[in-house]
C-alpha cells in the first residue's frame, strides 16, 4: 500500500491527529527524506532553535521500507542542533520494517512541542498514542529496548536525555543508530524516550519475492556479504586516506588490527543469518555483543591510535549504549588527545588509551565534568569554549569523518557541499577516483559528487538500504512498480535532484551560504607520510571546485538555487 496520511503528534497536548497528504506533495517528494523535508520548511519558522518546542522531528519512512532487498530503514529528519542545519539519519533493523508495518498508510510520524516527564510513542495500526513512561529515565538503549520485548523500539540513551549535541536515535537495542547530527538530541530535548511500533513488517508483493537473490548476486550483495563496510579501514590505510591520531597522518601501523580480517576472526556470527544478504557481524563488547561498523574502527580504532579490535569493539558498544554518535564521540577523544599533547588540559588524554578513551565517552554522555560537559557540544563548540585551536577538522560544525580529504579532491568536495554537515554516505567518490586515479579531472570530480549525492538522495525518498539502492535506476523503478508507485529511472534522478535543492532551500533559510561550504584550514596541512604524503587542499583549486558544482546545481555564485531551478524542479511553491 502507498502512504497518503501522515501522523501529527502534540507533545505539550498529549494528542495525535492523522492528515492527508497533500497529492501534489505525495507525487513530487514521494517519502522519506524528500517529504520529511518539505514538512519541516512548512511547519517550521526561520531560525527555529533545534531543541526548543517548535522544531519538527520526523520519523519517515517511504514506499520500499521493509520491501525492498537489503536492510529495512527509516529515517529520522529535523533541525540539528550540531550544525543548526537540515539533518535527515538513518537507521535499519527490525524497528525500520516494524515501523512501516505499524503506520499502515502514513509515510510519516510528525512530532512536535515537549513533555516534562518521559514518555513513549506506541505506533499500531495507522494509528499511535502517548504514553507516561519516568521508569525509562537514565536507561541505556539496550535496557530500554528490553523493557518492550513484544515490539521494536527507537529510543535515546542518556546522552539524549542529557543534551549532547550528537546524541543517536538508538534501535534494536542498540545494534543500529540514526547517528550523525542530533536526532537524538533532538528528541530527548522533547521529552520523548521512546517510539514504540507494535506492528509487524509490512508484506513483500509477489513482485518482488526474487529482488533479494538477484541483489544478493548483484556486486554490491557480494560485497556488503563479504564485508559491510568494515573494508573502508583497509581501503582508506591502502590509498593514505586513513584519519589517524586526531588527523595527524594518513595511514596507521594497527590498521590490520582493526580492519576486516581482524572483525571476522573476532566475529561469532551475523546479524541476519540465513538470510540471502546476512547483515553485519556481531562480535563481543564485554557487556554483550554489539555490531561494528566501518566508521568505528575507523574512529575509535585508528583515529585515538588503537589497535586492538577488543578494545574498539568495547568502545563502539559503549557509544551504542549510552546513545552517542561514534564518529564525533571518537573525534571529542581525539581532540582531547591532541590538546593534552600540547599540554593545554589539566589532566592527560593519550592516544592508544582504551580505558581513558573509555572514560572519557562516559563523561560526554553524562556532562559530568567540565571536559565532558564541554566536548558534548561538539569539537567546534569545545574549541570555541575552552580557547583552543580546533585541531579536528569538520565542516558546518560536524566532524569529517572515514577519509582524509586531502587525499582525495572529490571528498574534500562532497564534504564541503554535503546538506547536513561532513558526511561520506551523501557521495562517496573516493572510491571511484582511486580506480581513474590520475585520469580523473577537476570537471569528473564535480560530476561525481553531484551524480551520487542525487542518487542517494532518491533512495533516501524511498526508503531504501544504501547498498540496495546501488542497484541499476531500472531495477529501483521495477521495484517501485511493484509497490504501486508510478517510476522510472527518470523520474528518480528528478527526484533526487528535487530532493538535494529542497534542503538547500532550508540551510539557505537557516542562514547558511557559501562560507558554509568550506574545508577547515587543517585540510591545507600536507599529510606527513603514507601513499598520499605531501597531498594537501589548495584553496584555489577548491573554489573553482566550488563554482562549477554550483554551476552543475544551477546555483548562484552564493549557493542558492535560481529561478529556473526552481521552476524546472517544481520546487517554486516551495519557497512561498
Amino acid at each position: 500500500m502507498v502512504g497518503d496520511h501522515v501522523l501529527r503528534v502534540r507533545l505539550g497536548e498529549g494528542t495525535v491527529s492523522r492528515e492527508e497528504i497533500p497529492p501534489e506533495w505525495r507525487r513530487r517528494y514521494v517519502g522519506g527524506k524528500a517529504l520529511a523535508a518539505r514538512y519541516l520548511l512548512a511547519d517550521t519558522e526561520a531560525g527555529v532553535d533545534p531543541l526548543g518546542p517548535e522544531n519538527l522531528l520526523a520519523f519517515a519512512v517511504g514506499p520500499l521500507t521493509g520491501r525492498a532487498p537489503g536492510e529495512p530503514r527509516f529515517a529520522v529528519v529535523t533541525k540539528s542542533p550540531l550544525t543548526d542545519a537540515f539533518l535527515d539519519s538513518y537507521a535499519g533493523g527490525d524497528f525500520a520494517a516494524r515501523l512501516a508495518g505499524s503506520l499502515d498508510d502514513c509515510l510519516l510520524v510528525l512530532v512536535e512541542g515537549e513533555r516534562d516527564e518521559p514518555g513513549v510513542l506506541v505506533v499500531e495500526d495507522g494509528t499511535a498514542r502517548i504514553e507516561d513512561a519516568p521508569e525509562l529515565a537514565g536507561m541505556d538503549a539496550a535496557e530500554t529496548d528490553a523493557q518492550y520485548p513484544d515490539a521494536a523500539v527507537a529510543c535515546v540513551g542518556p546522552a539524549g536525555e542529557h543534551g549532547v549535541r550528537f546524541a543517536t536515535v538508538a534501535t534494536d537495542g542498540g545494534d543500529h543508530h540514526a547517528g550523525r547530527g542530533g536526532a537524538g538530541t533532538v528528541m530527548g530535548a522533547k521529552g520523548l524516550k521512546a517510539v514504540v511500533a507494535r506492528g509487524d513488517a509490512p508484506e513483500t508483493p509477489p513482485e518482488l519475492d526474487a529482488a533479494d537473490e538477484e541483489f544478493a548476486d548483484a556486486e554490491v550483495g557480494r560485497w556488503q556479504a563479504a564485508s559491510e563496510t568494515l573494508e573502508s579501514v583497509d581501503f582508506a590505510d591502502e590509498v593514505g586516506a586513513l584519519p589517524t591520531r586526531g588527523w595527524q597522518s594518513g595511514t596507521f601501523d594497527g590498521a590490520d588490527g582493526v580492519g576486516i580480517e581482524a572483525v571476522r576472526e573476532a566475529s561469532v556470527g551475523r546479524e541476519r543469518p540465513g538470510e540471502a544478504v546476512p547483515g553485519g557481524f556481531r562480535v563481543p563488547d564485554g557487556d554483550g555483543e554489539t555490531v561494528p561498523r566501518g566508521a568505528a574502527s575507523i574512529t575509535l580504532g585508528a583515529g585515538l591510535g588503537i589497535s586492538d579490535f577488543d578494545a574498539v569493539a568495547e568502545l563502539g558498544g559503549l557509544c551504542d549504549r549510552l546513545g552517542v554518535d561514534v564518529i564525533s564521540a571518537g573525534s571529542a577523544v581525539a581532540f582531547a588527545a591532541r590538546a593534552s599533547e600540547r599540554g593545554a588540559l589539566d589532566r592527560d588524554v593519550d592516544f592508544g588509551d582504551p580505558e581513558g578513551a573509555r572514560r572519557l565517552i562516559r563523561e560526554v554522555a553524562t556532562r559530568e565534568t567540565d571536559l565532558g560537559d564541554a566536548l558534548a557540544d561538539g569539537v567546534v563548540a569545545a574549541a570555541d569554549r575552552l580557547g583552543f585551536d580546533q585541531m579536528i577538522p569538520a565542516v558546518k560544525a560536524m566532524e569529517l569523518p572515514t577519509y582524509d580529504p586531502r587525499a582525495a579532491p572529490a571528498m574534500a568536495l562532497a564534504y564541503a557541499t554535503s546538506d547536513r554537515g561532513a558526511c561520506h554516505r551523501r557521495a562517496r567518490p573516493i572510491e571511484e577516483a582511486a580506480v581513474a586515479a590520475e585520469s580523473w579531472s577537476d570537471a569528473d570530480r564535480v560530476r561525481a559528487v553531484v551524480s551520487e549525492q542525487n542518487a542517494r538522495s532518491a533512495r533516501w525518498c524511498l526508503v531504501a538500504d544504501d547498498f540496495a539502492g546501488e542497484a541499476a535506476p531500472e531495477q529501483g523503478a521495477r521495484w517501485l512498480r511493484a509497490v504501486g508507485v508510478d517510476a522510472t529511472a527518470e523520474s528518480l534522478a528528478d527526484l533526487g535532484e528535487r530532493a538535494w535543492n529542497l534542503t538547500r532551500l532550508f540551510n539557505v533559510r537557516e542562514g547558511h551560504d557559501r562560507n558554509d561550504d568550506a574545508l577547515p584550514e587543517a585540510m591545507t596541512v600536507p599529510l606527513p607520510d603514507g601513499p598520499a604524503e605531501g597531498a594537501a587542499i589548495d584553496r584555489e583549486r577548491f573554489d573553482a571546485m566550488l563554482e562549477a558544482y554550483y554551476d552543475a546545481r544551477g546555483w548562484d555564485s552564493e549557493g542558492v538555487p535560481t529561478e529556473s531551478t526552481l521552476e524546472r524542479l517544481e520546487l517554486t511553491e516551495a519557497t512561498q
